[in-house]
């Protein structure tokens, strides 16, 4: 029942260091007059004089009033920049005048001002004219993360086609940079920076998935904000179709940042009744990029099904044996994983169907009577009589055309017109909003799970949805509803099978967003596993995602989509932050190689409750190929830092390396920790006399030291004070190129 709006009606949330102040005066839509650094010692009377204070005169040759920018910022008021609103009733209807009705927090109604601390206000309001009701949620949580919804429903008579809907939120003057991301198959999630001018930088996403050039996360900051300082807002959009987020600055000096589902046209039609509801949208505020990742990993966290730090070490076969599924070669092969410690063996593509290459059998989830005429049973017993899970590759909205179901059902094939898209990876995608094709997929996979002890699936999704129409709807576009079906056929399958574990891949890494990690426990960070590569989409990957949640894979020697080589302390070492695997045949290796793998998942086992469940540093060093990057406990117990090499080398030690996130005034001993055989490295003396002095001017790296497994304790190191190690650091080794050291940080 609407309520009276109150001519003056703020409130006030905060939780962690962050505030929020949204201004819902005289029944207008929501206006946030702050958010950011926390609102201490504040009052109900204090918040109307901040509204008050917030009041500017308008300037010359502008509207009358200035114009109110809501979240969702509209046309009427003066606004001319982006509405958050677009569509209309046949022309009539697009621009909108909400009135608020009622105001709710935690869905109890606010009738006056308040100071609270964090929450979901729910605010409804109509617009009787245009015919249409608006429901906007926008929460803080405890996390400092702040999260926004908007829900459209169609009051009246006739048809509303809704072509965008989208929020935004103020950010403060003098965040004069921008920094998104870009990238491709291979490459994905590279940063680029640019200024903040006059005008909208806007991110387009139509791939029908989120992309590996997707904005990922969009920032604003002041000027040269790096991971450890500089005020940051980011925005990021939790869907796995088609997207866009942009920042604007308007001339009036407003600066805001939104996002939003990008809709094709025709897509959203609302008759008499429907809704529609764009995504959740996140933003976050912080003191540096690092802080504003940790409220995503806390958000993560927090889930009601997060994952746990105990993650199992994984070997996947697809690099290993790519289509050749021979029993005795894959049995050899979990043998020789379970001898290095893995706990999770993959099956990867080709045991499906007439799958023995990428042109036929997608889209057929029934075992190859050709390939396995005894079925997947001796593969998976053997597996499991190893001690070791058993996990299962499936591509469910792809489709080759040499198919039984595709011969059989031609109109589940994606297309917008009598001919079909132009293939990808000899593709076609999967209809899922045709009944038919959804209930096909779910029988066939739920049909397998049923048949075998199954814990993991990886999720496949190797190509863009171009001209997305469903022929069942007469060609009418369908990237929206074929999302909303992935996420409804993720659901069916995880509440058929509660204990299974679901990778979210897509050519590597092409949908990662928080929006499918609501339904996955994984995802893949790149098809490319060297490590140089990952060196850098691990470390910017993070800043939405915590290290638990990263497919992070021991490659080759030879990389096979790069061709580099690397050592295997390399390879290792840059794999033990994130979810770590093994892609690679190891019946190729040799009993010493199998032995230091042995060591490399024994000490990630021995730490992984450190490498994947406590706070992301990374340190700006200064120096473009160091990367120094590490793990601290929330308690400031203790920390595992790595210092990278991912360049040219470094002819001299360079800098002191700083290793900030401990605390200030208590006293840590610092110490190596060497895995297996060390490549590429001499020692610096505060190491330990131990360690060796060779000639440095003959040796690029120093006698091999005994192999063992973080032998750290038999290192004097050094002991400092956290605000030294923060502030002057230690120095490096000398390192040749592609080269990683661990460092282990002890709380004496």
């Amino acid at each position: 029942m609407p309520i009276p709006a109150p001519e003056s009606l703020v409130v006030a949330l905060s939780a962690s260091d962050v505030s929020l102040v949204v201004d819902l005066s005289g029944g207008a839509l929501p206006r946030v007059v702050h958010w950011g650094e926390r609102l201490d010692h504040v009052d109900v009377v204090d918040l109307t004089a901040l509204v008050g204070a917030q009041t500017s005169l308008p300037g010359p040759n502008l509207t009358d009033v200035p114009p109110r920018v809501a979240v969702l910022p509209e046309h009427h008021t003066g606004w001319t920049g982006r509405p958050g609103l677009t569509g209309s009733r046949d022309g009539r209807g697009w621009s909108t005048r909400f009135t608020v009705d009622r105001v709710e927090l935690d869905g109890s109604p606010v009738e006056s001002s308040r100071v609270d601390g964090p929450g979901l206000l729910t605010v409804r309001a109509t617009d009787a004219h245009a015919g249409l009701a608006l429901v906007i949620e926008l929460g803080l949580d405890a996390t400092g993360l702040v999260r926004a919804r908007a829900t459209l429903t169609n009051t009246a008579d006739g048809t509303f086609a809704v072509d965008g809907l989208a929020l935004a939120l103020p950010v403060p003057s003098g965040h004069d940079e921008i920094l998104d991301f870009t990238g491709r198959w291979g490459g994905e999630r590279a940063p680029q920076r640019l200024p903040f001018r006059i005008g909208a930088h806007v991110r387009e996403n139509r791939r029908g998935r989120t992309g590996a050039d997707s904005a990922y996360l969009l920032h604003v900051g002041t000027p040269g904000f790096g991971f450890e300082r500089g005020s940051v807002r980011a925005v990021h959009a939790a869907w796995s179709g088609n997207h866009v987020h942009y920042a604007e600055h308007a001339f009036t000096g407003d600066r805001l940042i939104g996002a939003g589902e990008l809709l094709l046209s025709g897509e959203v039609r609302l008759e008499a009744g429907d809704a529609y509801s764009s995504p959740w949208l996140f933003f976050a505020a912080g003191d540096g990029l690092d802080a504003v990742a940790r409220r995503f990993h806390a958000h993560l966290r927090s889930r009601p099904r997060p994952v746990s730090p105990d993650r199992p070490v994984t070997l996947n076969v697809w690099e290993a044996v790519y289509f050749d599924h021979s029993l005795d070669r894959l049995v050899e092969l979990a043998e020789r994983a379970a001898r290095v410690g893995v706990e999770r063996y993959v099956l990867d593509d080709g045991w499906f169907g007439g799958r023995r290459h990428d042109v036929a059998g997608l889209g057929d989830w029934v075992v190859s009577p050709e390939a396995w005429p005894d079925g997947l049973h001796p593969l998976v017993d053997r597996v499991h009589g190893l001690g070791m899970e058993f996990g299962l590759w499936f591509e469910p909205e792809m489709v080759n055309l040499d198919s039984d179901v595709a011969r059989a059902h031609p109109d589940w094939v994606m297309a917008a017109r009598d001919d079909l898209p132009v293939p990808s990876r000899h593709q076609q995608v999967l209809d899922l909003t045709a009944p038919g094709a959804y209930e096909h997929v779910k029988g066939q996979i739920l049909a397998i799970l049923d048949e075998y002890d199954i814990g993991y699936l990886k999720w496949d999704h190797n190509r863009d949805l171009v001209e997305a129409g469903s022929q069942v709807r007469g060609g009418r576009p369908a990237v929206h509803e074929q999302t909303l079906a992935l996420y409804r056929l993720l659901d069916e399958i995880r509440a058929a099978h509660p204990g299974l574990e679901i990778e979210s891949c897509s050519s590597g890494g092409g949908r990662v967003d928080l929006g499918v990690l609501e339904r996955t426990d994984r995802v893949w960070v790149s098809d490319v596993i060297d490590p140089l590569e990952r060196q850098h989409m691990l470390r910017w990957t993070t800043q939405l995602i915590p290290p638990e949640y990263m497919g992070s894979h021991i490659a080759s020697q030879h990389s096979h989509s790069t061709g580099r080589s690397h050592s295997l302390s390399f390879r290792a070492g840059t794999a033990i932050f994130g979810h770590l695997g093994i892609e690679w045949d190891l019946t190729t290796v040799d009993d010493a190689t199998l032995d230091e793998i042995a060591e490399w998942v024994a000490f990630y086992k021995a730490h992984r409750d450190l490498l994947l469940a406590c706070d992301l540093v990374r340190v700006d060093t200064g120096v473009d190929d160091l990367f120094v990057h590490g793990v601290v406990r929330p308690d400031r117990s203790e920390a595992i830092f790595a210092i990278a090499t991912v360049g040219a080398l470094l002819e001299l030690p360079g800098p002191a390396v700083r290793l900030p996130g401990l605390q200030p005034d208590r006293r840590y001993r610092v110490r190596p920790v060497v895995v297996g055989t060390p490549a590429g490295v001499v020692a610096p003396p505060w190491w330990g006399d131990d360690v060796g002095a060779p000639d440095r001017a003959t040796a690029p790296s120093p006698p091999a030291p005994p192999r063992w497994v973080n032998r750290g304790a038999e290192f004097a190191g050094v002991v400092l004070p956290g605000s030294v190690l923060a502030t002057v650091g230690v120095s490096p080794p000398l390192m040749q190129p592609d080269t990683v050291v661990l460092l282990h940080v002890g709380a004496c």
